[in-house]
């Protein structure tokens, strides 16, 4: 089968389309036909060096997110037969190669039926962003239907979920974008209250939008400074989540003066690790179903960008998502 496989760490161009032999589902894996994949940061990030701690092994295919077709299945699995059409975030990094081939090994317990509302594209734009978005916001937030919700960068790859997700909750959901554009779009995404942060800072919005108290949870999808800003918006006793958190120079001093729960989510530990983390990759298979729940009730959905990419263009993909100019997840279709 064709695959791309990541010579060494730099360019677009050392991501290079090579032959490799078709894989063979073992026990509790599934076979996929891939239709299409997304570009998430960690991809690029892999390519260029910047992660390369979170590398695959040879043959070094990337990329997590997949939507396709099951075509074998292995022993002991249940849940899937050939035929079904599925989607999950199932490697790419560590142990477990990724989506870039024609055919893909999966764990089953990673996988989920596909929204039947949504296309493969659309498909293989969710599964690493919501993932972390519902561990941000359900598992470790525990959002509550009334509460206030802050969700930096609403119009983002993780935040446009995050907006999806706290309001489908029943929580009021503010968020903060850049323009008027990206406001647009988190308003139709169903945001209560949109803030351009470039225009208003964390004081002027936290005094007018909650009278001074503060935000009941802030998901913070951005990091850097961004997480301080977090930490100012929260109300004392709140809950701060980020799943940008790797930044040694953030003053946590507020958390105590806040008496503030933060909290740091990072969705690929359980494909990074071993059979300890068994559980977790159910969980997250779990995550996937309920999320194609969502969609299928119309509750929840993707934004993809409109420019669109097949298997030839994934260098060009990895340069549209590292440019900044998109709005929505880049897609590459097979």
């Amino acid at each position: 089968m064709k695959a791309y496989t990541l010579l060494e760490f730099g360019d677009i161009g050392n991501l290079q389309v090579t032959e490799i032999e078709k894989p063979k589902s073992g026990s509790g894996q599934v076979l996929i036909r891939a239709k299409a994949t997304s570009v998430n940061p960690v991809d690029y990030k892999i390519r260029s060096g910047a992660a390369s701690f979170f590398a695959p092994l040879a043959p070094r295919i990337l990329h997590g997110d997949v939507a396709g077709i099951v075509d074998q299945v292995g022993a002991g699995v249940t849940t899937f037969k050939p035929g079904d059409e599925v989607y999950g975030c199932i490697g790419g990094v560590g142990p477990r190669q990724g989506a870039l081939a024609e055919f893909v090994i999966a764990d089953a317990s990673l996988l989920a039926k596909k929204p039947k509302a949504l296309s493969f594209r659309e498909a293989a734009a969710l599964p690493l962003v919501a993932i972390t978005a519902w561990e941000a916001l359900i598992d470790k937030a525990e959002i509550q239907p009334g509460q206030i919700v802050l969700v930096h960068a609403g119009a983002g790859g993780v935040g446009h979920i995050g907006v999806q997700l706290a309001k489908a909750k029943g929580a009021v959901v503010h968020t903060t974008v850049s323009s008027e554009e990206k406001a647009k779009l988190a308003r139709e995404l169903g945001a209560d209250v949109v803030i351009n942060y470039k225009k208003q800072s964390v004081g002027s919005y936290v005094a007018e939008l909650t009278s001074g108290r503060g935000y009941d949870v802030v998901f913070d999808t951005v990091g850097g400074k961004n997480i301080e800003a977090s930490f100012e918006a929260a109300k004392v006793y709140g809950t701060v989540v980020s799943c940008q958190a790797a930044n040694p120079a953030v003053d946590l001093r507020a958390t105590a003066m806040k008496s503030l729960n933060f909290h740091a989510v990072l969705m690929l530990i359980p494909l990074l690790g071993g059979e300890e983390q068994a559980a977790m990759r159910t969980h997250q298979g779990q995550i996937m179903a309920s999320i194609s729940e969502l969609v299928d009730a119309g509750k929840l959905k993707p934004i993809v960008d409109e420019k669109r990419f097949g298997f030839s263009d994934v260098g060009l993909a990895h340069r549209r998502a590292e440019s900044g100019e998109q709005v929505g997840k880049v897609v590459v279709e097979f």
